[in-house]
């Protein structure tokens, strides 16, 4: 096989599409931390702007990529995953260790064109992200520690524009957190029966599935709370109040169509509503700072 053809089947194996989960986050972190920058030439943004880009693409296919090599033996067991590439045979594991590589290296070099203080926390964000593929191993906690991983990407950006940490980017990135893990907790109810067989950790597995899910509308209710904390210390206007709606009804309406009898549109849940989420609330929060 060519290295195009394999590249190509590693981007569908990591769904490089989902990279829109995370990615309108950061560009939200960066926005508000720009309100408090003096004028800048057109130039500093488009740097900025594309140097945060490749940072999250190149940490996202990275911790992907490490966690399908991780999981591979996992994955092959699992009659749901069994399908994906490395399992399958489709991609040999020295081409995907070597994306992985290169990826986690263009996360290297992003965080050093951004600045100082994004450059000396890049490895710990780097081994967040790739740590995380072990922690269902030992931990049910492991929906936090993704969160965890997320959430590195709103307040990374606003680091990235003004090189040091204020209370409103980690009030977003506890948002993201909280999110992040309530999501993956009904992910992971897909999984429960194998889990249990298999011996990995998570919030389904020790509780049930019934249970998980009112854990997990617990989280996202937090997270809502933690978002209506942030957008009140963010000085938001009317637009960004909406995002804050919309995205409490979203969350309502995922829950909504999960029942623990019928997990036939978690696919839904998931993909469809966790995608808006990130967007309607980037859309409208941006949007707020640009019309002031």
């Amino acid at each position: 096989m060519t290295i195009a053809g394999r590249l190509k089947i590693t981007l569908e194996m990591i769904k490089i599409e989902h990279t829109l989960f995370a990615l309108p986050f950061a560009f939200l972190g960066a926005t508000l931390a720009a309100r408090e920058l003096p004028p800048q030439p057109a130039s500093f943004w488009i740097s900025k702007l594309l140097w945060i880009t490749v940072a999250m693409v190149g940490a996202r296919s990275a911790a992907m990529t490490f966690n399908r090599i991780a999981d591979r033996k996992i994955d092959a067991a699992n009659p749901r995953t069994a399908a994906r590439a490395l399992p399958a045979g489709l991609l040999d594991l020295r081409f995907a260790a070597i994306f992985a590589i290169v990826s986690s290296a263009l996360f290297l070099l992003a965080a050093s064109q951004l600045n100082r203080l994004t450059l000396i926390l890049s490895p710990i964000a780097l081994g967040s992200v790739l740590l995380y593929s072990y922690t269902k191993r030992f931990t049910f906690l492991s929906h936090l520690i993704l969160g965890w991983c997320l959430a590195i990407a709103p307040s990374g950006a606003w680091i990235a524009i003004q090189g040091r940490l204020t209370l409103v980017p980690v009030l977003l990135s506890i948002s993201v957190l909280l999110w992040t893990a309530g999501f993956d907790v009904l992910y992971a109810c897909q999984d429960y029966d194998f889990d249990r067989q298999s011996g990995l950790h998570s919030i389904p597995r020790r509780f049930g599935i019934t249970k998980a899910l009112w854990i997990a509308r617990g989280i996202h209710a937090l997270m809502f709370a933690s978002l209506v904390v942030f957008f009140l210390n963010a000085t938001l206007g009317w637009l960004g109040m909406v995002g804050v709606i919309t995205t409490g009804a979203l969350l309502v309406y995922q829950h909504s169509i999960v029942k623990a009898n019928d997990l036939t549109r978690l696919n839904a849940a998931f993909f469809t509503t966790n995608a808006f989420v990130s967007v309607i609330l980037f859309v409208t929060m941006a949007g707020d700072v640009f019309l002031r």
